[in-house]
């Protein structure tokens, strides 16, 4: 994402003092870095706030009130860090492996431990390929169509993004089409960011990897309810163990 609107500031202000356009923008960049903003509607509201505030207390000292060039300049830092996916060996497994350990942590997942659940999970949910799949891949087009409920909008990527407002959720965070074309989430680059943002996010269930993995506490069998309740937990939990193992 590259920031336009925003860079037409040239005097420090209140962020409660951008115009819609801007808003938005600011908004977009924050969800994107994982920042609790909430609908990405143009409106400034006490989430909009608090993400922002957040974020200059994360990235840069002085008034979290304030946006200014400084404070732009370093949000697009972070936003190249995040989609500047193009060196990424998708090709084999340790090449996935290895881009998935670098978008945790420029996506603020920095924990050993967060980034064995992530891999674990992606070991998991793609049966040990590393590579997307879709829902019920050894099954049909049409037998998805006739079964699934969400259809098109079924699960598809290293974890299963499904429902339409997911994809649309997407679509706007990345600037692609994923509700005409929802084959775009089994792009290998698109994926990963899926997988890494809905953890720190709560895209998938509502629940944050950080509930369950942070500083003070590692628990891998309840970290599974970020994807997908309690199915699987301990076996998932043994291999996020052997991958920690490997850090």
């Amino acid at each position: 994402m590259k920031i336009t609107e925003l860079l037409t500031i040239k005097t420090p202000l209140p962020v409660s003092e951008l115009v819609e356009k801007q808003v938005e923008e600011l908004q977009k960049a924050l969800c994107i870095l994982g920042y609790p903003v909430g609908t990405v509607d143009g409106l400034i509201g006490p989430k909009t706030r608090n993400a922002w505030a957040e974020f200059k207390t994360d990235e840069l000292p002085g008034n979290p009130v304030l946006i200014g060039k400084e404070s732009i300049e370093r949000l697009q830092v972070r936003l190249d860090g995040i989609t500047a996916n193009d060196t990424y060996d998708f090709t084999c497994r340790e090449g996935v492996i290895d881009a998935i350990k670098h978008e945790c942590v420029e996506q603020g997942l920095v924990l050993d431990t967060q980034k064995a659940y992530v891999l674990a999970t992606t070991q998991w949910e793609t049966n040990q390929t590393f590579m997307p799949v879709r829902e019920a891949y050894w099954l049909s087009e049409n037998w998805r169509k006739k079964n699934l409920r969400y259809f098109p909008f079924y699960g598809r990527g290293f974890v299963q993004l499904t429902w339409k407002n997911n994809y649309e959720k997407y679509s706007q965070l990345l600037d692609i089409d994923m509700t005409n074309q929802p084959d775009i989430a089994m792009q290998p680059n698109i994926a990963l960011f899926v997988l890494i943002h809905g953890f720190k996010t709560g895209t998938f269930t509502g629940r944050r990897i950080s509930d369950y993995i942070n500083d003070n506490n590692t628990d891998f069998i309840g970290a599974r309810r970020c994807i997908n309740g309690s199915d699987r937990a301990h076996e998932i939990s043994e291999i996020a163990k052997g991958f920690l193992r490997k850090f």
